[in-house]
């Protein structure tokens, strides 16, 4: 409704008019909080490869998924050929020699999932209804994770596939493939929380990736080049020890102790069972510790 004036002559007349503008009820379900998260898990989950966003956002994921699955396929192919009876290397071992790579696609995609939210200030839209932090940080973790695990576990599918084509023992090959999948699944849960919360510190998308790749790649390196020295200087016991302080050793001791991988340590010596659970409590901890450090800014930033 509304009030306007005519003039006729000297005189003012106030005149009313009712304009109908078309609101009315919204009568359909209200689908809630957990289809707006499992919206924001799916939404993020693609966009970590670039899909529903532009071609030059599909460039770089696509490249470094293609760079993890063609060595797989070139040793299946070798293996096909040559009519190998095991595979030239382990399933537990393909993420730890392809863990540069595994690096670069965390750095590129952690911080374009949440420091662009950060940076332009539409978290607290996300919280005003219906959903709640603890949607927003289930649904970024959970996509982050699963953008790493198909990253990971796509190869390991390859070599599987291929070792049937190269009729190698099924038992074998299947047993460890199972124990791959383990092992990516777990690094995928380690790598995206610690990616997520290296990315949120900060809305600059450039911080956030040096910040990820200095907590993957500078503490691997370090740990790995204080293991060697401790290893030459007689310090074997302190070697396993060692592995604790990088997310990548972290991963190699655990897999080492109980999935029956070879380990990249000094020596080949990785952590036995006891220290092994060790490893494993740590793991845990540092995926629990990246979730309670998410709630904790986003309750920050959100509200």
């Amino acid at each position: 409704m509304s009030k306007g004036t005519t003039r006729t002559g000297t005189a003012l007349t106030e005149t009313t008019r009712i304009h109908n503008i078309g609101y009315r009820n919204y009568d359909g379900a209200r689908l809630g909080r957990a289809y707006a998260r499992r919206s924001l898990f799916a939404q993020s989950l693609r966009g970590a490869y670039g899909l529903g966003r532009s071609a030059r956002s599909k460039v770089l994921p696509m490249i470094l998924f293609a760079v993890m699955c063609v060595p797989a396929a070139i040793v299946v192919a070798v293996a096909v050929t040559t009519k190998m009876k095991e595979l030239p290397l382990d399933y537990t071992r393909y993420a730890i020699v392809t863990q540069a790579v595994i690096a670069l696609f965390l750095a590129a995609q952690a911080p374009q999932s949440v420091s662009r939210d950060l940076r332009f200030k539409t978290v607290p839209l996300y919280f005003s209804r219906p959903i709640e932090r603890v949607d927003y940080v289930l649904a970024k973790f959970g996509a982050m994770a699963s953008a790493l695990f198909v990253l990971t576990a796509a190869p390991l599918l390859i070599l599987y596939i291929g070792s049937l084509l190269a009729k190698m023992d099924f038992a074998d090959q299947t047993k460890g493939f199972a124990q791959g999948l383990v092992s990516v699944a777990l690094l995928s849960l380690l790598f995206g929380g610690l990616g997520l919360v290296m990315a949120a510190l900060t809305p600059r998308r450039g911080f956030g990736v040096a910040a990820v790749i200095a907590t993957l790649t500078i503490t691997y390196g370090a740990v790995s080049t204080v293991q060697a020295i401790a290893y030459e200087t007689g310090s074997e016991g302190a070697v396993e020890w060692l592995g604790l302080f990088s997310p990548v050793t972290l991963i190699d001791g655990v897999q080492t102790a109980f999935l029956g991988a070879s380990s990249s340590f000094p020596g080949g010596q990785g952590p036995g069972t006891g220290t092994g659970v060790v490893y494993l409590l740590a793991v845990l901890a540092l995926i629990a510790g990246s979730y309670g450090v998410l709630m904790r800014r986003y309750r920050k930033v959100g509200l």
